[in-house]
């Protein structure tokens, strides 16, 4: 049933949760996992200073691959599945969803909150608009 599984990730304890459900998924059905962080860099344009957006997008872009690493170490620890990373770039829903269209995935595991404080509380913005804008299934974990 699925082929692809995306699991966007922000390092976030939610987000790690949903790497463990894809990762078990993926291994009892032998499908792959595509991880991806996406680089928030919206903001970073209406700096005044190049050098500045430069560094940001670099310290953006690192945060990313940190974020990857710590999917892989939940991932080597305990399953055997295929995974591909990636660094997208932009607004995060609107990449994530763009990625998932691109890779031709089956299903999005999304952790129902991110990084910030208000989210807590309900489910996550980003999580809210990949619910209602995929084109594939969407499994949301708290």
């Amino acid at each position: 049933m699925y082929e692809k599984i995306l699991l966007p990730t922000d390092g976030s304890d939610f987000a790690n949760n949903a790497a463990k459900h894809a990762l078990f998924i993926a291994s009892k059905i032998g499908t792959q996992v595509i991880a991806v962080s996406i680089v928030e860099n919206g903001f970073v344009s209406a700096l005044p200073l190049e050098e500045n957006v430069l560094e940001i997008e670099e310290l953006l872009k690192s945060d990313c691959e940190k974020n990857l690493e710590q999917f892989k170490a939940i991932a080597e620890s305990e399953y055997d599945v295929d995974i591909k990373y990636v660094i997208g770039e932009g607004s995060p829903a609107k990449a994530i969803l763009e990625i998932a269209k691109a890779e031709e995935v089956d299903l999005i595991v999304v952790g129902s909150s991110g990084k910030s404080g208000f989210d807590k509380f309900i489910m996550g913005s980003v999580a809210d608009k990949i619910v209602n804008s995929a084109e594939c299934a969407v499994l949301v974990i708290h």
